[in-house]
């Protein structure tokens, strides 16, 4: 019987083995194609890139510890097999101009089965950049880079990296579906402009979890034509908070359904969740099934905002209505603090009022001394539900309590 089992193994020996190689991706370190640590490594970057979008089997694109310079990267698919990009150090941008002033820093196109992991840092050093941002003063503002922009990317695992003081917004993903982001850092000053977290638009099955994003404009922010996205366990602040929007200005804009922000904590943020929609615009298109629960406001200027007057720096006016629909609000579980006593705010459009609002177990108290906190409302009557402070929507009529 031993020599007939040992025989049986040794039969099996070269199966196993391929096997186990099946399960080791190629390696693509860009050391090996000629990167070094004092000199621009975006060609042995695209390079390897190149090579390993080529390989019929899994294939990792190294970069390992240590400090690199990077120009600007273009990468794009198709790729033939699942593609790692291994970021074990730091990259850093240039402070000043890219060779392509039209183009963002780092760009990945038409990927499929693509994963960013790492531990390592993209660093931006959008310090100097933040001091030409006049864009809220000035429609032809110079164009700055954004550090990592996704387009038509599917089936995506991005996890244990950190993009730092992005010259614009951190991240773009447009286009894309089934995208996770987790243990995702976003780090920037509370005063840099325009420095988004992660923008969303035209996306389906996005999910960011466990990760922190302090930035100086929207953690998350939500455009138009984007379905299924969840945002859970995400700490935000500072930053302007989580919002859906703006929506309105574009006749091609679609609807947005399915958008979930759940056991999410907000640090002195100028928002916490808010949906904003564009007065006087074109658009007519519907915003539903939006998910606000168990959420944590501290010290947040205002936790809750619908506003369908949105109109920043005065680029618009009030004469029309916003043709934007929304429905289907559930809005439970929301407790902290409001750093203005106006803590809830729901003002929806004149000519298409907010229907299906329920709002459940609200507690927001005022950090500061000018009296108990309130809400404004307009066109909308929630139905409201356990204990909420401050009083929803007082000094509406039709408001439902059970």
């Amino acid at each position: 019987m031993a020599p007939k089992f040992v025989a049986t193994i040794l039969l099996f020996l070269p199966l196993l083995a391929n096997i186990v190689n099946a399960q080791e991706p190629a390696i693509f370190d860009i050391t090996k194609y000629g990167a070094k640590p004092d000199a621009d490594i975006s060609q042995a970057l695209t390079t390897a890139w190149k090579e390993a979008c080529l390989s019929n089997t899994s294939s990792r694109i190294v970069i390992p510890p240590g400090t690199w310079s990077l120009s600007q990267a273009d990468l794009a698919g198709p790729n033939k097999s699942p593609i790692e990009l291994q970021v074990q150090g730091t990259l850093k941008a240039p402070v000043g101009q890219l060779p392509n002033k039209d183009g963002n820093w780092i760009t990945i196109n038409y990927v499929n089965n693509l994963e960013i992991s790492g531990g390592g840092v993209f660093d931006g050093q959008g310090t100097e950049a933040w001091k030409q941002n006049d864009c809220h003063k000035n429609k032809n503002c110079v164009k700055l880079p954004l550090n990592l922009s996704f387009n038509f990317i599917n089936n995506t695992y991005i996890h244990d990296v950190t993009t730092k003081d992005s010259k614009n917004f951190h991240v773009n993903c447009i286009s894309s579906h089934n995208v996770k982001f987790q243990r995702f850092t976003i780090s920037a000053p509370g005063d840099s402009p325009n420095t988004d977290g992660i923008h969303l638009g035209r996306d389906s099955n996005i999910t960011v979890i466990d990760s922190i994003i302090q930035t100086g404009d929207d953690c998350v922010s939500i455009g138009d034509e984007s379905t299924e996205i969840h945002i859970e366990n995400v700490t935000c602040g500072p930053g302007h908070g989580i919002s859906v929007g703006s929506l309105g200005s574009n006749t091609a804009e679609k609807d947005v359904v399915g958008i979930y922000v759940k056991n999410c904590t907000f640090l002195s943020t100028m928002n916490g969740v808010r949906v904003k929609t564009w007065p006087s615009a074109p658009a007519h298109l519907q915003v539903k099934d939006l998910h606000f629960e168990d959420i944590i406001m501290d010290n947040v200027s205002y936790p809750i905002i619908i506003d369908q007057e949105y109109c920043p720096h005065n680029l618009c006016n009030l004469k029309d209505p916003s043709f934007v629909k929304i429905s289907n609000v559930f809005i439970k579980n929301i407790r902290g603090t409001s750093h203005y006593p106006e803590a809830v705010t729901m003002v929806c459009s004149r000519t298409n009022p907010c229907e299906n609002v329920e709002i459940a177990d609200v507690d927001l108290t005022y950090s500061g001394n000018l009296g108990p906190t309130t809400t404004k409302c307009a066109n909308v009557k929630p139905t409201l539900v356990g204990k909420l402070n401050p009083p929803i929507c007082a000094n509406m009529t039709g408001a439902q309590s059970s």
